[in-house]
């Protein structure tokens, strides 16, 4: 029997990634849809064949969910996991978990003691391109240098809520940027001092306080270090992480994972350019797996309070003009 899902918030990740997910989906089907635009909300409604709601606790009651996927504004996400929690409804959650360090806590707080699971959906990690890299890795001698890099142009890099610190939790770094920061962690685990350079100001007088663009320095007691280049401004569109150790590199892009010589050749190349979307899909069924006990809850709230104190640490070496250590902030 499969488990029956809802879509709270109908924006661009939901109809991009979680409901083709859950119509692919052989573990889940969709029950209902809940958003606070009255037309975006008809529109799937008509298309999809399911009731729709305007408001998250009535879907809740009315329909009684399995789980629900969460996919509305950052600073909307906390009521949304304290009305599923209190009706012990489980969360698979748009990224990112919080909008802050502490409201990660209580989010976390919350969770446990509504004895629910709560997913943060990180596609990255139900592609095999990038479950592949840690074996790649294994090839390269010792890594000691990171570059990363994920920006891409918008015209309006402050607009609506994600440009408005207090809703948003801040700017590329927690949103865009956090898909980088879970690689980071995945792969290398926490650093030990971030330094973070950030800016709001790719449109004079834009109106926004949430940063457009950010370089991040970050560095590990085993002499591992490098940057990461954020930006919601920055063309070209780039998504890569390049590692390099003692014997060779590791070329981490959208689609495709290199290992290369110390020259530069390539010594081995996967590519999967027919199937990005199956990977929403795959998170779902997994999901499903672990809330049928079959698997271990990765990417639940324990997990993401490192992500949030990394996110954290950025911010607040900003402020203090100065490295930061995240592990003292967890």
């Amino acid at each position: 029997m499969k488990r029956r899902a809802a879509v709270i918030g109908l924006g661009h990740q939901a109809l991009e990634d979680h409901l083709p997910g859950l119509l692919g989906s052989g573990r889940a089907e969709l029950v209902a849809v809940c958003d606070s635009d009255p037309d975006a909300l008809r529109t799937q409604q008509d298309a999809l064949k399911v009731p729709g709601f305007a408001s998250s606790g009535d879907l809740l009651d009315a329909v009684k969910p399995d789980f629900v996927i969460v996919a509305v504004p950052h600073h909307a996400g906390r009521t949304v996991i304290q009305e599923c929690a209190a009706r012990g409804v489980h969360v698979l959650k748009e990224k990112p978990f919080a909008t802050s360090l502490p409201e990660a806590r209580e989010l976390a707080e919350i969770c446990e003691a509504g004895r629910v699971e709560l997913m943060v959906t990180l596609q990255r990690r139900f592609n095999p391109l990038y479950t592949s890299v840690p074996q790649l890795l294994d090839q390269i001698g010792t890594p000691f240098l990171i570059d990363g890099q994920y920006t891409f142009h918008t015209d309006d890099p402050g607009g609506g809520w994600r440009g408005d610190v207090s809703q948003a939790g801040g700017g590329c770094i927690i949103d865009m940027g956090y898909h980088l920061v879970d690689l980071l962690l995945w792969y290398f685990g926490m650093p030990n001092r971030v330094l973070a350079e950030l800016s709001a100001s790719a449109v004079p007088e834009g109106g926004y306080d949430a940063e457009d663009t950010a370089v991040i320095q970050l560095g590990y007691d085993n002499d591992l270090y490098g940057s990461i280049l954020l930006s919601r401004w920055m063309a070209p569109k780039t998504e890569k992480l390049h590692v390099v150790g003692t014997r060779g590199s590791v070329l981490l892009t959208k689609g495709q994972v290199q290992r290369l010589a110390l020259d530069g050749t390539v010594v081995e190349e996967l590519s999967r350019p027919q199937a990005p979307a199956s990977a929403a899909t795959a998170q779902i069924d997994y999901f499903c797996r672990v809330l049928d006990g079959e698997r271990p809850n990765t990417s639940g709230p324990d997990q993401h309070l490192a992500h949030a104190a990394f996110v954290a640490s950025c911010y607040a070496s900003k402020k203090a003009g100065r490295y930061i250590d995240p592990k003292e902030m967890l």
